[in-house]
């Protein structure tokens, strides 16, 4: 064996024991975490890999593929944390409006990552997660929803943790769609009183004077996309900006904003611990305001 295989191995060696150690030191410090309140759900909004693309002179997607990787370790986090719920802001309805190079360019990504998320061997099966794909997915291409429906499929059976993934979606939309969905129950319910008898010698709008026909909060909440998951307690934005851009804008009225200066692919733990440490020193009062609601 040769120097420089030595020195190869012996570089090899080193950084293994240097993961092991930070691994440690991170599961260390969600113990003594776990001591506060966890959040049951973190939301993420993933900005800023444009610019960081450009800043470092990436090739058009190259910060996409970089903040794939940011993505992996905030989901590693959050489990190993205990976080059941992640949702992330994947791709929004105005994104369509981007050049069409570029929008097929985060497509494919988004092929290629899919069938990666669901290998035997990975994260999402490592922590058994189940995926959930929402939005107004017809807009998508037929591949892109093939591969997001086999994906649904192959993890239905994760139980311990769930990721929704926001994917052509924006919360406008979602809030529409949730409103129409609420009218047509009621009106066929409206229909099939009448047609029973209930509602003979009235109008439907007699009808639908009665109390049980008006749409209701609950109503309209079951029909939203998020409606199997929980509102989020946490969101974390990055680049800086204090804004939703129309992400979950009725599910985060009582819910902690963390917006680090970072872009989402300079995003690591040392951002995502500030972040639960202020969610812990705000959750108090968090607690009493959506008690208020």
């Amino acid at each position: 064996m040769g120097v420089g295989d030595v020195c190869t191995n012996f570089w090899v060696i080193l950084n293994q024991i240097f993961e092991h150690v930070i691994s440690l030191f991170r599961r260390f410090t969600f113990v003594v975490l776990s001591m506060g309140s966890i959040p049951a759900h973190v939301a993420f909004i993933m900005d800023g890999n444009r610019r960081y693309a450009k800043r470092k002179k990436l090739a058009e997607g190259g910060g996409h593929r970089i903040g794939y990787l940011a993505l992996t370790f905030m989901l590693k986090y959050c489990y190993e944390l205990g976080v059941k719920y992640v949702t992330i802001y994947a791709f929004s309805i105005d994104n369509f409006k981007r050049s069409p190079e570029e929008v097929q360019g985060v497509m494919d990504l988004m092929l290629e990552k899919v069938e990666l998320l669901i290998k035997e061997e990975s994260l999402v099966n490592q922590y058994g997660v189940r995926l959930r794909f929402i939005g107004n997915l017809k807009l998508l291409s037929a591949p892109v929803r093939d591969a997001i429906e086999r994906a649904m499929e192959v993890t239905r059976n994760n139980n311990k943790a769930e990721l929704s993934i926001c994917i052509a979606y924006t919360s406008t939309d979602e809030i529409v769609h949730a409103v129409e969905r609420s009218c047509e129950e009621k009106w066929n319910e409206m229909n099939s009183k009448t047609s029973n008898g209930v509602g003979y010698g009235f109008s439907k709008l007699d009808v639908a004077k009665n109390g049980d026909n008006s749409i209701t909060l609950a109503d309209v909440e079951k029909h939203m996309y998020t409606a199997v998951t929980p509102d989020p307690d946490i969101l974390i934005r990055t680049s800086g900006e204090a804004r939703l851009s129309n992400f979950l804008l009725w599910q985060t009225s009582s819910c902690y904003l963390y917006s680090p200066s970072a872009l989402w692919p300079e995003i690591n733990f040392w951002y995502f611990l500030w972040a639960i440490l202020n969610f812990q020193r705000n959750n108090h009062h968090l607690v009493k305001k959506k008690k208020q609601l």
